[in-house]
């Protein structure tokens, strides 16, 4: 387990980068624990992580520069294979965000990306789309060292492009079977 420490990068899975901003030790049901509190960017929220189930949690490092290189490839890639079915679509793309894995979650954000340029999307997906946008987003943000905003549109307009390239492409989303 990596010993995070106040000032460090993280990403905690359904909420997005952020930063550590305080390690303390509580009494909580009557036992010492150390917990890691975490300034979430995109939504201001805090998040308290027991340091002992932290890798549990899904709580892992910031990607370094080499690899939004290997997420951009990952965006640009063709689809991969999704249940037609939409609530089974639905459950199999929250449980890739919840891996809190970045090349889970940029699949996540490339499939919604084409089902919506394909198909449209329901409006579970679209509000599903737009958080998985905002958790790649905040981490590319602290990866190349971006502003929010920057961030933001750097993602928005390498979709746009990826998109464009589509257009025309036959579409590999959906699975033959559900």
């Amino acid at each position: 387990m990596p010993a995070y420490k106040v000032g460090d990068k993280v990403v905690y899975p359904h909420h997005g980068a952020g930063k550590i901003i305080r390690k303390e030790k509580k009494e909580v049901l009557g036992q010492q624990r150390e917990y890691l509190t975490i300034q979430i960017l995109y939504n201001e929220m805090t998040v308290e992580v027991p340091t002992d189930s932290a890798d549990r949690a899904g709580l892992r490092r910031v990607i370094g520069e080499e690899t939004v290189i290997e997420v951009i490839a990952v965006l640009q890639d063709d689809g991969s294979q999704m249940p037609k079915n939409w609530n089974r679509r639905f459950k199999h793309n929250r449980d890739k965000i919840k891996t809190g894995d970045v090349f889970e979650l940029a699949e996540v954000v490339r499939n919604l990306s084409i089902r919506e340029l394909d198909k449209g999307l329901s409006t579970g997906e679209k509000q599903m789309f737009g958080r998985a946008k905002k958790i790649l987003a905040s981490e590319l943000m602290y990866a190349r060292d971006m502003g929010e905003d920057e961030a933001s549109e750097f993602l928005e307009n390498l979709l746009d492009e990826i998109a464009q390239g589509r257009i025309g492409k036959p579409n590999r989303t959906e699975a033959l079977v559900d």
